[in-house]
């Protein structure tokens, strides 16, 4: 997993994506993997598959980091500026 951090890290996500799609295959409740996906993703701008991987993470470990990732992503999601509207 380290080696895949590292990966997004870097901008190598579609391989990171590769690598992760390979162990998720082999476990799938790796909470951690899941976690690591939503974070490729997001960096991809791929919000719905990011989000969908941070509820999988969430669901396997309720204390996974990936619900502060769901809950900032949401957040983001929900912004809107109400003077925009006025103009």
């Amino acid at each position: 997993m380290e080696k895949i951090k590292q990966m997004i890290t870097r901008g190598e996500t579609r391989e990171a994506l590769d690598l992760l799609q390979a162990h998720l295959a082999q476990c799938p409740d790796d909470d951690e993997a899941w976690y690591l996906r939503g974070n490729a993703y997001r960096k991809l701008g791929e919000t719905r598959l990011a989000l969908n991987s941070y509820l999988e993470a969430m669901a396997r470990n309720p204390e996974s980091p990936a619900k502060t990732a769901y809950d900032m992503m949401i957040r983001i999601l929900d912004f809107y500026n109400k003077d925009m509207y006025n103009q």
